[in-house]
């Protein structure tokens, strides 16, 4: 079992980020996962500091906690042939401790550039050739790929790492989870759902399981689940909505509706280390094995001396609770 803390770039600048993970490797996490956006997805958490800049300030103030992007799309904002060299450089600066998160994308950030397609099944074809051009500039020298919707010409990384990066590839489902399987290392989701799991199995996948657990930390309960619904109910939403609005101001139409009740029923909130472990045991049950959490509280650093004395020994002692995980 690995504990990860998630950097949510999207409610706070780089700096504060960067302390954020320096935090969390003392506070004896083994990874951050940082999210890679354009836009935040409320204009109340003001900000999107770029994912990779933040990153590599990160790779040089700390020394053994993991790195990844949770998750990058690398298909219309990015060329995969630009991501294939900067994860490949961040890398090398970490001394192989980045992990490459991807996925099909959101409108949300990748609009902004336009061409950001309506169908779902295009997207999941420009992320299956985009996983194949990283993987095929990851093997070295010159190369080049024509595909239905990406191309490469005559391009090359210089400065590759002795072992590449783990991909980690986001699936909301059993067909980009079997996409895992076969093109990446490892898988990520948000939800715990066993059927992704079982079909990330039945396609051959053995790597990584990754996903986020929702929590708000607070000395009162009640503080906390006000914090997590002024900057994370648009989780409430679920995939399907967060995957397709382009703005924050259509986020926050979309979530009017949402309540203090309905983010207690999602999230742990306030300083129960019980209701923590309730919210992330669902996750393990459905066999993941890298758990994020994904704090929405109003004090992360009050979080993480919470995370070392009440969670860290309780999380990892975490088993399935079904003999068939």
């Amino acid at each position: 079992m690995k504990i990860g803390y998630k950097l949510a770039a999207e409610a706070f600048g780089p700096a504060e980020l960067i302390h954020q993970a320096v935090r969390a490797e003392q506070a004896g996490f083994d990874f951050v996962e940082i999210s890679d956006h354009y836009h935040p997805w409320l204009d109340s958490q003001g900000h999107s500091p770029f994912a990779w800049s933040v990153l590599g300030a990160i790779a040089e103030r700390t020394e053994r906690i993991g790195l990844a992007t949770g998750v990058t799309c690398p298909t219309v904002r990015y060329h995969p042939a630009i991501i294939a060299q900067a994860a490949a450089t961040l890398a090398v600066m970490s001394d192989g401790r980045f992990t490459l998160g991807i996925g099909a994308g959101e409108r949300l950030n990748e609009h902004v550039v336009g061409g950001f397609p309506d169908s779902v099944t295009t997207r999941h074809e420009m992320l299956r050739e985009a996983l194949e051009i990283i993987r095929l500039l990851w093997q070295g020298g010159y190369r080049s790929y024509e595909g239905k919707h990406l191309q490469l010409r005559d391009a090359r990384v210089f400065d590759l790492p002795e072992r590449p990066p783990v991909i980690a590839v986001a699936a909301g489902g059993r067909k980009a989870a079997r996409t895992a399987a076969e093109l990446g290392d490892g898988l990520f989701a948000t939800e715990p759902k066993p059927e992704i799991i079982q079909a990330y199995r039945e396609a051959g996948g053995s790597g990584p399981r990754y996903a986020e657990a929702p929590l708000a930390w607070a000395p009162d309960e009640s503080a906390a689940a006000k914090a997590a619904l002024t900057g994370a109910r648009f989780l409430v939403t679920g995939w399907k909505v967060m995957s397709e609005l382009p703005n924050p101001a259509n986020f926050a139409a979309a979530t009017a509706f949402v309540r203090e009740d309905d983010i207690r029923e999602r999230f742990a909130c306030g300083p129960d280390p019980a209701r923590h472990v309730e919210v992330v045991q669902p996750y393990v049950d459905a066999g993941f094995d890298h758990l994020v959490m994904m704090n929405s509280g109003p004090d992360p650093d009050g979080f993480f001396d919470f995370y070392q004395s009440e969670l860290d020994r309780r999380l990892r002692g975490l088993t399935p609770r079904s003999a068939n995980i």
